[in-house]
């Protein structure tokens, strides 16, 4: 009697099947090993953009207040050159 409750290899398998599966397998790994080496490359890029973007506001805001600053010397520098 053969125990066949186990797991076992035929002997018509191929080499060159296992050698085909071993090869597919490694490549999906590599493959997948590059995609998360994008997506992390991705995300750092991500992340700068939102800094440029918080300091673009920031920069604005300072524009902003200069622009009301030379507004309000010129209306003194007006007023000046009126008397």
């Amino acid at each position: 009697m053969t125990d066949t409750t186990g797991w076992h290899l035929d002997k018509r398998v191929p080499i060159a099947l296992i050698a085909a599966m071993s090869l597919q397998t490694a490549g999906a790994l590599l493959w997948a090993g590059a995609a998360m080496q994008r997506i992390d490359y991705l995300e750092r890029e991500v992340s700068a953009s939102s800094m440029i973007g918080e300091r673009t506001a920031r920069v604005e805001e300072q524009m902003r207040y200069l622009r009301q600053s030379v507004d309000r010397i010129e209306t003194k520098l007006d007023r000046l050159g009126d008397k």
